[in-house]
């Protein structure tokens, strides 16, 4: 399997992840899951946040647009959830964090390797780049 192809497939796959939470959020209300959050010692704030980022960033990642940018934001809001929510409670198990360690990973991945994949963000790039 070629890198383009396995980059694809990792951006589209974390995008959809990304989506569904994001979609899960708001079918929640952003209002409970402030309340959960601050339940969580988390400022409840952060719903209005993480909630919207989840939604667009995993749309942006489906389409391939600002790929490293969102993939970053993501990456800080897995290391959020780590640390704020799952960590205490272990790696595995219900509600281990073994879950977002692999987002984590896949969103790194994306900003520092920056393969070329088929991606709004490189049909932009072909235009824009000098003629030779």
């Amino acid at each position: 399997m070629n890198i383009k192809l396995a980059s694809t497939i990792l951006r589209v796959v974390l995008g959809i992840i990304f989506l569904a939470h994001g979609i899960d959020k708001l079918r929640m209300g952003l209002g409970n899951v402030a309340g959960w959050f601050e339940s969580i010692h988390v400022p409840g704030f952060a719903a209005y946040l993480v909630g919207p980022i989840e939604l667009l960033g995993g749309l942006l990642l489906i389409i391939g647009l600002f790929t490293r940018y969102v993939s970053a934001v993501l990456a800080v809001v897995m290391l959020g959830a780590i640390f704020t929510a799952k960590l205490s409670v272990g790696l595995l198990g219900n509600g281990g964090y073994e879950l977002d360690l692999a987002l984590l990973a896949i969103a790194v991945f994306l900003v520092l390797a920056n393969p070329e994949s088929w991606s709004l963000d490189r049909l932009f790039r072909e235009k824009g780049a000098p003629k030779r």
